[in-house]
């Protein structure tokens, strides 16, 4: 944790290097990016499996604080995803590594210009949306719903720290065994050319991610009545976010479900990559054998538990009746029966 302390002081002391705050966000905005992603692959699933919960789930992101957090993680993505390219080529360019500094500045630049029609787009949904005066969860009940996935990530870590505790016990081992330096493994090796070659595939997934759902459409989109879901031509006729969710997976194009396949290689991709990613910062600053392995083991164990959630989704579909469902925890089922003529 001492490396944690002083990287931090550090970086808020250094002056008049851009190579280091570049490294700062960079670091930053991809943590960020993974703790949303936990969240979206587990809440997505729920379409097929809890429908009322991913109901709820939408209803929430439609509040005022997650929609300052779609803000926040649009500007994460953005520049993430341009920083990540910018390191990517460097790596595989190492005589241009003198120009970094001009490229850090290029990077911030075109990320700016990136997020301005981005951010104007994203904010006229915005403005559309409120002037319904629609009715949201409050304060009190996202942090109800928070506090539950709080309550279990602690669980977790709580459950390896005690398992790791215990292996170190039975072998014996000394809380920081061998501090001597390590050679690279040839999986170490192959981990740091798929953080390369994985943010480059991953860069057309994610723009087109948000082109499709934070700029042609929104999160606000998603549940309106007879809306066309985008990426399709089938129209959203109870207005929730379940069906929005279901006609999109089930669009085939030449017999395929692209949306599945799109959304399943976007899944495997970023999970990976992000993991990966929180892995190298585990390792950075927790040292400690027993800390150190029980978080690699979280992170291991959930993103490989997150791919399986999110395919498992993919492959089981929205059935019809997920629908139903739905609308009586939106609340909507009144003025689906009388759309309907029922």
């Amino acid at each position: 944790m001492t490396t944690l302390v002083t990287t931090i002081s550090e970086t808020l002391r250094y002056r008049g290097k851009i190579g280091q705050w570049s490294w700062a966000l960079h670091r930053l905005a991809g943590l960020g990016v993974v703790l949303f992603l936990v969240l979206h692959v587990i809440d997505t699933s729920w379409a097929a499996f809890y429908p009322e919960q991913y109901a709820k789930a939408i209803a929430e992101y439609q509040s005022p604080l997650f929609t300052v957090g779609e803000f926040v993680l649009v500007a994460a993505l953005v520049y993430h995803a341009i920083n990540g390219l910018r390191i990517a080529y460097l790596d595989y360019q190492p005589h241009l590594w003198r120009y970094q500094r001009q490229a850090a500045y290029i990077v911030f630049g075109v990320t700016v210009l990136i997020l301005i029609p981005t951010f104007a787009v994203m904010g006229s949904h915005v403005a559309d949306f409120w002037e319904g005066d629609p009715e949201v969860p409050g304060i009190v009940d996202i942090a109800e719903t928070q506090v539950q996935f709080l309550i279990g990530f602690i669980v977790i870590v709580a459950a390896a720290l005690v398992l790791s505790f215990l292996v170190s016990l039975v072998f014996r081992e000394s809380e920081h065994g061998d501090k001597s330096p390590r050679r690279p493994s040839q999986i170490d090796v192959w981990l740091w050319s798929f953080m390369r070659w994985s943010g480059v595939l991953i860069l057309p997934l994610v723009f087109g991610h948000i082109l499709m759902i934070h700029m042609i459409g929104s999160v606000f989109e998603i549940t309106a009545a007879d809306a066309t879901v985008v990426g399709t031509t089938a129209a959203n006729d109870t207005g929730t976010a379940v069906e929005f969710v279901g006609e999109r997976w089930d669009h085939l194009v030449a017999g395929v479900a692209v949306w599945r396949l799109y959304d399943g290689a976007l899944l495997a991709l970023v999970v990976i990559h992000g993991f990966n990613g929180l892995r190298y910062v585990i390792n950075d600053y927790f040292h400690g054998r027993v800390v150190n392995r029980a978080l690699n083991w979280v992170v291991l164990f959930g993103g490989a538990a997150l791919i399986i959630l999110g395919m498992a989704a993919l492959i089981a579909g929205v059935e019809e009746a997920a629908y139903e469902i739905a609308l009586d925890k939106s609340g909507l089922r009144d003025a689906a029966i009388t759309w309907l003529g029922g």
